[in-house]
This record gives C-alpha cells, sequence and structure tokens, in this order.
C-alpha cells in the first residue's frame, strides 16, 4: 500500500498538477477504476478519486477515456459529481464528490425495502434522462456502478460504455465486451447476436434489462445468472409484474425504465411511498402551503428511521432551513430543523445552523421569535459563548419589552436556558435590568414567572448583588395580589434559603415573610408556615453559638474606674404610675449607647438638701454653672458629655409598603448606601438616635429619686397650645423666675415604654437670662383637672 501511494504521488508530480491527496483505496469489483478516498488540499474538504493506470489496462484506455469525456459533460442530479480530472500519457483521476459502492450495502442486506425502492427510484429516474433526454444507452448498469453519495442517495457513475445513438463511432458496439464481467449481465439478445443488435432494438432494452438485475440483486444480494432471475419471492408483490416486463426476452416487447418509473407512481405503484413522496416535496416545501408543508413533515417524521442519517443533513436541512428563513416555513420546520440538528456534531451544526439562528434572532417576525426561544434548549449547547453573548442575547433582550405578552414570557422563560452561557458582567448587569421590569410586568403570569427565575438563576448572580436582590425582589412579590405570584415568591425564597446571611433572615426576610402567614389565601398560609419554620430553625441554629452578651461585666467595669454607674430608676417600693413611668424611661436611658455625666455633690450637707431646692452654684474656671432664681426647681448647667435621645416612629410605620421603594432599583431594605442618620430617622426598630445637643448636668444628688419637678418644669415650657392645665395640687406655688430656654427647638422623642411621656434635651445658654413672674392665673392654667 504504501509503495503504491509513493508511486501515485511519483506520477502526480511529473504531470499536471492535482489538487487532491490520495487517502486510502476503496475496494470496488467488476470495474476498470480503482476508487480512493481523498481531500482536497485547499479546504481539506472530503471527496474520491477514480484513478485509470494506462500501463495496466492499455486495452481498455477507450473506455475510460469515454468516461472521462461524458462524466465532463453530462450533468444530472443523480449522476455522480465530478470536481476535478487529469489526464496524461500515464494516467487519468477524476476527483468526485465522497462516494462508497453500493455493492458493499448489497453484499451485507444492510438496506431496508422503504431504502431500496427510494434508491431504485433515483436510479431509475437517471436512466430514464440518459435514454430519453440524452438519447444514450448505459449498458453497464449494477451495483459497481451505482454509488452512495455523503447524503444516501444513489448516484449513477460508471459510464466507460456510455454511448449515444447518433453517433457513428461510439463506444459501445466496439468495446463492449471489454465491460468487466460483462456476459453475466448481457441481455439474451446481445449474448446471441453480439453488441451490434444494440441498432436494430430501442436505445432504452438493454438499460432496461440490466436495471431489472439490479432489481434483483439489490432485494436477494447477489446475482450470479440469468437462471435465477424467475426467483422473485424477495421482491415486493406490487413490483413483481413490471419486474418481469423489464426482463422480456423479446427486446422490442421489453418495459423500459421510463414506462416502469411511470407505473410505479401512480396511485398506489410501488413508488407511492412516504420516503419517496418527501424526497420529491422536500425542494418545494418553500413554495407549499401551511397545510401543505405540515402534511410533508408529517411524513418526515414517519419515516426518519428508513433515511440515511446523512441525508437529513445533506438534503433535507438545508430545505428546511431556506424554508424557515425565506419561505415562512414557521415553527413546525423549525422545530423539525432542531431534531434534526441534535444529531450533527458541533462542526457541522457551528456550519449549517449557527449562522442561520443567528440571523432569524435579527428577524423582527414575532412568531420566528417564539419559535426560536422556545427551541433554545435544543440547540444552546451547540451555541458558542462568544455568538451568544455578543449576538443571540444583544437581539434577544428586545422580547422584554415587547407590546405582545407571549412574546415577553417566552423571553422570560428562556433566561433559565441561556443563562450558562452568559457572561457575569451581562447576568448582573443588563439581565438583572430587564428581570426589574419584568416582575412589574402589567401580566401576573409574567410577574410570577419572573420571580421563578430569579430563583432558579440566584446561583448565577455575583455574590455582591445576590442576597439584595433577591430579597427585594421577592418581598415585593409577597406583597402581589396574585395569587400565585405569592407563592412562587414563598417558594423561591424556600429554594434560597442558603444563599441568604443569618442577620438578612432574621432581620430583612423573616419580617416580610410573617404576614403570609395570615394570608386570605390557605395554598399561601400553607407555604409560609414551611417557608418561615425553615429560616427559623437555621436563625436558631445560629443563635445558637452566639455569646451570651457582648457587654463587659460589672466587675470589670468596676475595677476600671472608667464608668459610672448608671443612674437608677425609683425603688421598687414605689410603685405608683408615674414611679413605673420615669423608672422606664430612665432605664430606656441607661441602656442607651454612650453614658450619663452623673453630678457630684461637693460636701455631704448637700445630701440633706430637699431634691426640690437646687444646690449652690460652685463655679470653676473650666465648667461655668448658671444658677435659676429664688423659685425652687431644677438647677440647668452645662455640660459636655451628649444626652442620649430616643427616636421611636408611630408603631403604625413600622413596616410601610408605600416606604419600600424597589422601582427602578432592587434595594429598599436599608442598604449600606443609606445614611446612618436615615436608619435612624425611619427605622423602628434600629439604633437610637444620639443627640449631638449638650445640655448642662445637674451638680446634686438625686439618690435615684426621679427628677419630677424638672420633668414638670419641661412640660410647662412645651406645653401646646389647648393642652389640659395641671391640677392643683401640681402646680407651682411660688413664684420663681423660669430657666432660661435655648433658643434653639428641643428635641423631642417619645419613649417606647411610656407614649405620652416625652423626653426634652435643653441647651442652657451662655448667660442666664430672668424670665418675667408668671401670673396668678397661670396656677389655674397648669391644672391636669379632670383629665387625671
Amino acid at each position: 500500500m504504501d509503495f503504491l501511494k509513493s508511486a501515485v504521488a511519483s506520477a502526480i508530480s511529473k504531470g499536471p498538477a492535482f489538487g487532491y491527496t490520495f487517502g486510502d483505496r476503496v475496494d470496488i469489483d467488476d470495474s476498470i477504476w480503482t476508487l480512493y478516498n481523498g481531500t482536497k488540499r485547499e479546504d481539506g474538504s472530503k471527496c474520491s478519486i477514480f484513478s485509470f493506470d494506462v500501463a495496466a489496462n492499455k486495452s481498455r484506455l477507450p473506455l475510460a477515456r469515454n468516461a472521462l469525456r461524458k462524466l465532463r459533460t453530462l450533468r444530472h442530479p443523480g449522476v455522480v459529481k465530478v470536481l476535478d480530472t487529469v489526464e496524461t500519457d500515464a494516467y487519468i483521476y477524476i476527483a468526485t464528490e465522497r462516494l462508497s459502492p453500493l455493492s458493499w450495502h448489497v453484499k451485507r442486506k444492510s438496506l431496508t425495502e422503504e431504502t431500496i425502492k427510494w434508491g431504485l427510484h433515483n436510479v431509475a429516474k437517471t436512466l430514464k434522462f440518459v435514454n430519453t433526454e440524452a438519447t444514450s444507452i448505459h449498458a453497464c448498469i449494477r451495483p459497481a456502478s451505482v454509488f452512495f453519495s455523503e447524503s444516501g442517495e444513489w448516484k449513477l457513475g460508471g459510464f466507460d460504455a456510455l454511448s449515444s445513438v447518433k453517433e457513428d463511432d461510439s463506444v459501445l458496439p466496439t468495446y463492449g465486451s471489454l465491460i468487466p464481467d460483462a456476459h453475466r449481465y448481457m441481455p439474451p439478445e446481445v449474448s446471441k447476436g453480439g453488441w451490434e443488435v444494440i441498432k436494430q432494438n430501442p436505445a432504452y432494452a438493454v438499460d432496461a434489462y440490466n436495471f431489472g438485475t439490479l432489481i434483483f440483486e439489490v432485494f436477494n444480494g447477489s446475482y450470479q445468472g440469468s437462471d435465477q432471475l424467475g426467483q422473485m419471492k424477495s421482491i415486493p408483490a406490487s413490483m413483481q409484474q413490471m419486474y418481469k416486463r423489464l426482463l422480456n426476452p423479446n427486446p422490442k416487447a421489453r418495459m423500459s425504465v421510463s414506462q416502469f418509473l411511470d407505473s410505479g407512481k401512480r396511485i398506489g405503484g410501488f413508488f407511492q411511498t412516504p420516503l419517496i413522496q418527501v424526497t420529491d416535496d422536500i425542494e418545494s416545501i418553500g413554495l407549499k402551503s401551511e397545510d401543505e408543508r405540515n402534511e410533508v413533515l408529517g411524513k418526515l417524521d414517519d419515516v426518519a428511521d428508513d433515511f440515511p442519517a446523512d441525508f437529513f443533513k445533506m438534503k433535507v436541512l438545508p430545505e428546511l432551513l431556506k424554508s424557515v428563513e425565506f419561505g415562512g416555513g414557521g415553527a413546525k420546520v423549525f422545530g423539525t430543523v432542531m431534531q434534526i440538528g441534535a444529531k450533527l456534531s458541533d462542526e457541522e451544526y457551528e456550519a449549517q445552523i449557527t449562522p442561520v439562528v443567528v440571523r432569524l434572532f435579527a428577524n423582527p417576525d414575532r412568531a420566528i421569535r417564539v419559535c426560536l426561544l422556545n427551541n433554545l434548549p435544543l440547540m444552546i449547547d451547540h451555541l458558542p459563548q462568544k455568538i451568544v453573548n455578543n449576538q443571540i442575547f444583544p437581539q434577544m433582550v428586545t422580547g422584554f419589552t415587547d407590546v405582545a405578552p407571549v412574546v415577553r414570557e417566552e423571553t422570560v422563560k428562556a433566561v433559565l436556558v441561556i443563562v450558562p452561557k452568559l457572561s457575569d458582567r451581562i447576568v448582573n448587569g443588563e439581565l438583572l435590568r430587564h428581570l426589574a421590569k419584568t416582575a412589574n410586568d402589567e401580566q401576573a403570569g409574567i410577574r410570577t414567572n419572573t420571580t421563578i427565575c430569579l430563583g432558579k438563576i440566584a446561583r448565577n448572580l455575583g455574590a455582591n448583588s445576590r442576597a439584595k436582590v433577591l430579597s427585594a425582589a421577592f418581598a415585593r412579590s409577597l406583597r402581589d395580589p396574585f395569587v400565585h405570584a405569592r407563592n412562587a415568591a414563598l417558594m423561591a425564597l424556600t429554594a434560597t434559603a442558603d444563599v441568604f446571611s443569618e442577620e438578612d433572615c432574621a432581620t430583612k426576610l423573616l419580617p416580610v415573610m410573617c404576614p403570609a402567614l395570615v394570608d386570605k389565601e390557605k395554598m399561601i398560609r400553607d407555604q409560609a408556615q414551611k417557608t418561615v419554620e425553615i429560616y427559623i430553625a437555621r436563625i436558631r441554629k445560629y443563635a445558637a453559638n452566639m455569646p451570651d452578651t457582648v457587654l463587659p461585666s460589672p466587675s470589670a467595669t468596676a475595677i476600671s474606674g472608667n464608668s459610672v454607674a448608671p443612674r437608677m430608676g425609683t425603688p421598687a417600693a414605689d410603685s405608683g404610675w408615674a414611679g413605673w413611668a420615669i423608672s422606664s424611661f430612665t432605664n430606656k436611658i441607661a441602656a442607651a449607647s454612650g453614658q450619663m455625666q452623673a453630678g457630684s455633690t461637693t460636701n455631704g450637707a448637700a445630701d440633706q438638701r430637699s431634691q426640690s431646692v437646687p444646690p449652690p452654684a460652685v463655679p470653676t474656671a473650666s465648667k461655668p454653672i448658671l444658677t435659676s432664681s429664688n423659685r425652687p426647681g431644677m438647677t440647668l448647667t452645662k455640660s459636655a458629655a451628649p444626652i442620649p435621645t430616643i427616636a421611636s416612629p408611630d408603631p403604625v410605620d413600622a413596616f410601610n409598603d408605600e416606604a419600600e421603594d424597589f422601582d427602578g432599583d432592587w434595594g429598599g431594605f436599608g442598604d449600606d448606601t443609606t445614611s446612618k442618620k436615615q436608619e435612624e430617622e425611619e427605622d423602628p426598630w434600629g439604633t437610637p438616635n444620639i443627640s449631638t445637643a449638650t445640655t448642662p448636668a445637674a451638680n446634686y444628688d438625686d439618690k435615684g429619686e426621679p427628677d419630677f419637678a424638672g420633668w414638670l418644669a419641661a412640660q410647662s415650657q412645651t406645653k401646646k397650645p389647648g393642652a389640659k392645665p395641671l391640677p392643683k395640687g401640681l402646680a407651682k406655688s411660688t413664684p420663681a423666675a423660669k430657666p432660661t430656654i435655648a433658643t434653639k427647638k428641643p428635641v423631642v422623642a417619645r419613649t417606647a415604654g411610656a407614649p405620652n411621656v416625652k423626653k426634652v434635651a435643653v441647651v442652657q445658654p451662655k448667660k442666664e437670662a430672668k424670665r418675667p413672674e408668671p401670673k396668678a392665673d397661670d396656677d389655674e392654667e397648669e391644672g391636669w383637672g379632670d383629665a387625671w
């Protein structure tokens, strides 16, 4: 073999340029040619090469030259396609499409009846053309002259003795006897009278007889001589009568191949098979009506197992793609394309289908877009990531905003299929922006599908934005009036529980899930119960590993000496309503962040002083103290230590849907970008607000007693018009100058424990301002009266 290849290469190098490379030799019987598999050097495409060695077969050189000449001039779909030829004094090369001999399959009996009929139909059409249109005689019809193309079609070759009846110097009468194994296939009249008798008989007579022997051989697997032709057991019953007429011993009464073909194509004829009908109709499928197309495709599905797989790739697929792209083939045709494409290799898919798919995505036809989106799962594995990101997705996003709801819905569903091929930049940028719009779609089904989509692509989202996007989207869906949207949100939260931190589960998600526990729909209540239990179990597991406290122990605080014990409330013995309220308030102050500056007494005598009498002022250089007039009351001094102010909004505003703004953004849960001040003002359960205003610290120790007189003074200053007067027993009895209040508006805050008690943070001015004496009737106005 190596010697033969080297000899062929040496011969080529000495002759004309031949742009093909010889490969393996293919066994072929009863032929003057040697067949090789080859490749085209320019692009590496496959081909076959027929080689004729002049020195080894010099007597048959006229037959080889005749075949070369006829193949160059004869063009028909059923004839072997010639790519290139070379003829020298030493050899003749004919490069053709890649072929395989029919004799291989005949000997193995690997052909089904439907496939044989389909192949015989193709050969019959070609012979009809040769005998009728070309007015020629083939004279060499046998399995060795018929080949399988790459598409699985039967192609006619073996034109060694092809002769025109109009030619005076035709090859057949002179060199017909040199055809290999000619005696076995020779018609009876030629066996008796030689090849010269063909001029006395119809031109089709020889080919008709040889076509009959071909029918016998392909159905039986072998043919030894004319005495076997009467055994018709393997030949289909519908074909037997016409088969016998092809083998009529009288050439003038013999049926022509053209007549045989017409008889088989009649209604109920042996050529009326779905396989043959599909072959005839597939080339014109783009011109057929929708009903006719559906009929052809239905037949195509029925004969898919009988067709050679390559036929679909080489012949059916190109016609279907043209029908979809230019002939309005529709979704059904494209579905068939996808079924065929599933059998293609990646290279074949990229060469045949991918370019068409990219062009179809750019087509504005909504029917084509929906068809593409529905079939996207069948082709996504064959599409390169670069093409998906750069060519398909930019066209696909137009479906998110299409006016047709079905296009928007199919686009959302297709996200699950295409997202593995998208880059992180597209997923966390453009895709999320479009999904944020469909989450607000007017169609409830699209909103529901968007929630499902987000739950399923949660692992594809970036770790930095995943929790924020999902929590905001699911919280919005939980408020959706459509019951299935709420149910989808709860199920998505169940499926994505692991993507949220425990803090988010407790502070962001549980508060928005709990209202679903009392939803009007039982389906929602049941699903909410399951979802909440999952999150509660996770939080419990997390909390079990948390420390008991993060505050320093009291002993460590006492040893350090850096802090002062917090101010205590009223004694336990004082169980009155007012004492409880003040105690609760002071406890809230002590629990707030930061520490209060406790006033210290200068001597022991001050301890014996009444709580309503201010201690004497002790002026110092660093801390100026401003005393009030002779009216008993609270002395206000300036201190650098801030007093915490607790802000507590109205409980009804604890969760306000209107305040949660998700439009145009996935935020809405007090993310890191929200300022601390805004969190303190809006979050009812957030960290208490710490006022930056300073107030003088009292220079006396009240021994844990609440500063009730000071609180009353503050109440009188902040009293609003129309407020009820104080009771006479609690009214001021001695006229005294009131402490000057800073012009700055007091910061008023409510305590969570006592809604009606207010704490006023007062700023003392640098200089004391003497206020005018109150009128005598102020006592009556400040009384609480019946309100008590």
